[in-house]
């Protein structure tokens, strides 16, 4: 609670002037404040006003208030340009309000209301602050698909209510809830948020529309909501989920095949990271369907990696987008000629992307293929694939943006600031730190 109103007391802050870095370092405070709290391993603990904590949502809030901090260190030329840039801050105060809230409530309604309360702070992001015209469509495309599972979701809220009369996220474990549509209507919310593939189609849209902070949190923690949403509720439906999780781990893993292989066809580097995400998205999901102790601790360390990661990334592109005023990939070349230290950057979240060690995204991928194989040895061959091609893509990536011919419209060019190095940094050294101590995001289930 104590948390959430200092984030509520952040609101008159970000309406003043000059404020916009003292903003972020309220935020980073903040982070260091919940960095210290203690957290109950078996239970959910800090428990007060209907709000409480377990290692999940420790590790997701986490996550969330870095990615804020983080977003508006890379929104740098909002500031420079005075972009509206009070109305930016105090929508990412807001945002950061619905995910403390989605992560950290008991009640399921409540859960439910936040996490479609955090679409509308996404929606202004990406028509107010995105770059082209088609950012109205990506902003729609991103609005019905999540509202239209949404409803069937409130339904069986109602539903599971109106039986055993309670809310409490904690309670529902000693409750079997196996009906066909009620599964249906709880699992598609979380999977279309996921995405899952076949309902994945807002998220490049959205990603290649959105402004740099808009694809930081799309990627760093709208795509987690899915997980977290799954994580809390297939408790209910155990039995429904053990007949019917082959549907979704072979939707997941042909999907994650696939898309690799889209990947390679990308000219936007944006839209290349976007279709990753999806890939890696695709093997959570099949470690959540797995039921077991390894999918559920792989697919949650897979998502804290994969927030950081991809964030990094879209940072990255961002940051060749602001001087060669292109994401193309016909344009972005030979850029180790000019930034030699941002392509040591580039190699080092390529590799965590591709999940090498000592990254959480290789301890995350370990664990998903050790259930994924303990529920069926015929997932070796689409785990094969997936690993070998996201290996593929991001050698691609990598090799087609640092090396060849640079473009000879290039004449000036600036190494890079502080800022933005910075900004990496923080990125990537949690993301490889974490694993020091990531015995305790295995205990909690």
């Amino acid at each position: 609670m104590k948390f959430f109103i200092y984030i509520i007391f952040m609101i008159p802050l970000c309406l003043m002037k000059n404020m916009f870095w003292m903003v972020q370092m309220m935020l980073f405070f903040l982070m260091m404040l919940f960095m210290m709290f203690t957290v109950n391993i078996m239970n959910f603990s800090n428990l007060s006003y209907m709000l409480g904590m377990d290692m999940i949502s420790f590790g997701l809030i986490l996550l969330s208030i870095w990615i804020c901090s983080l977003m508006i260190m890379s929104s740098e030329n909002l500031m420079k340009m005075n972009y509206h840039k009070n109305l930016f801050l105090l929508n990412i105060i807001f945002l950061l309000i619905m995910l403390y809230l989605t992560f950290s409530v008991m009640s399921i309604f409540m859960f439910y209301l936040f996490f479609e309360g955090s679409l509308i702070p996404t929606l202004i992001l990406i028509l107010g602050w995105g770059y082209q015209p088609e950012r109205i469509q990506a902003g729609l495309y991103l609005l019905f698909y999540t509202l239209f599972v949404s409803l069937p979701l409130l339904m069986g809220l109602f539903y599971i209510f109106n039986e055993i009369n309670t809310m409490m996220i904690y309670i529902y474990k000693f409750y079997n809830m196996n009906f066909f549509f009620l599964y249906m209507s709880m699992l598609m919310a979380f999977l279309v948020k996921m995405p899952m593939y076949f309902v994945h189609l807002w998220l490049p849209k959205a990603h290649v529309e959105a402004p740099i902070s808009g694809s930081m949190i799309l990627a760093g923690i709208m795509l987690k909501l899915g997980g977290y949403g799954l994580l809390r509720i297939l408790i209910m439906f155990q039995k429904m989920n053990m007949s019917l999780s082959i549907i979704w781990i072979t939707i997941s893993l042909l999907g994650g095949f696939y898309i690799s292989l889209k990947c390679f066809c990308q000219v936007d580097m944006k839209s290349m990271i976007a279709y990753s995400s999806v890939a890696h998205m695709g093997l959570v999901i099949s470690g959540i369907m797995t039921m077991n102790y390894w999918g559920f601790m792989g697919s949650y360390l897979l998502m804290i990696g994969h927030g950081l990661c991809s964030s990094g990334m879209f940072c990255l592109s961002n940051m060749n987008y602001e001087r060669l005023l292109s994401r193309s990939l016909f344009l972005n070349k030979g850029l180790m000629n000019f930034m030699p230290t941002m392509s040591f950057w580039w190699f080092m979240f390529m590799i965590c992307n591709m999940a090498a060690p000592p990254s959480m995204n290789f301890f995350g991928e370990i664990m998903l293929i050790n259930s994924l194989l303990s529920w069926s040895w015929l997932s070796m061959l689409m785990l094969m694939l997936i690993s070998f091609f996201s290996a593929g893509y991001s050698l691609y990536l990598y090799s087609y943006s640092q090396h060849g011919n640079f473009n000879l419209s290039l004449y000036s060019f600036y190494m890079g600031f502080s800022r933005e190095y910075l900004l990496l940094f923080l990125h990537w050294f949690p993301l490889n730190l974490l694993v020091l101590k990531f015995d305790y995001t295995v205990i909690w289930f």
